[in-house]
């Protein structure tokens, strides 16, 4: 992974300067983290690889999960502390070798796939703790999802589903207007030609058996 010096100095205050409507677009992102792919249930584990400051712990947290963290820059964990105190852990590490000290249900990792040094290996290595299932953002105009969906499939994450993220980042929407950009994820062709020019995907990746 690269030097943390941009994150570090930037770790105060991180969710809602990156985020236009950090409570709008975070809850968004924790909704899915329950619902693609196999449901979550109250009282499991997430565990957010390159958390930042922990901007996605809240909804997880008001959802009856546990939540947890792991991130290479060392103000990024305090500002993670910070916010969670003692309703979550909260670890300094890198996303390519941090290993829970118990399986999790779930893991995330947002706006960080690209600093796995291995793509493959990563995947593999998250499987390795994951009993439910990987949640992660994809840019299909930055990667092949075939080449992506076979990566996976090699670290056993056979089953894999894609769902169309249309909240903005950078613009804070009236509500009916964002309401009206969620539902359109779902518009099936229209929402996947709007991918070719903005907007990510929500990937959930699972094996086919779930463990635990």
């Amino acid at each position: 992974m690269t030097g943390t010096g941009k994150y570090d100095a930037a770790a105060e205050g991180w969710s809602e300067e990156q985020y236009a409507d950090s409570a709008a677009y975070l809850l968004h992102r924790a909704e899915l983290v329950v619902n693609l792919g196999p449901k979550l249930e109250p009282g499991d584990t997430v565990l957010d690889l390159a958390c930042g400051d922990a901007g996605l712990a809240e909804p997880l947290l008001q959802a009856g999960l546990r939540y947890a963290g792991v991130d290479l820059s060392g103000p990024m964990v305090e500002a993670a502390l910070r916010r969670v105190g003692d309703r979550a852990e909260i670890y300094e590490g890198d996303l390519n070798d941090f290993t829970p000290p118990a399986p999790v249900q779930a893991a995330t990792c947002f706006r960080a796939v690209y600093y796995a040094r291995d793509r493959r290996a990563f995947f593999r290595h998250v499987a390795s703790y994951t009993e439910k299932k990987l949640v992660f953002d994809l840019n299909p105009r930055q990667y092949r999802v075939a080449e992506v969906r076979a990566d996976l499939a090699a670290a056993g994450l056979t089953h894999v589903e894609l769902h169309p993220f249309f909240s903005p980042q950078q613009v804070a929407l009236p509500g009916p207007l964002a309401a009206a950009l969620q539902a359109a994820e779902r518009s099936g062709p229209l929402a996947r030609l709007a991918l070719r020019f903005r907007f990510s995907y929500m990937v959930a990746a699972s094996p086919t058996r779930q463990r635990g």
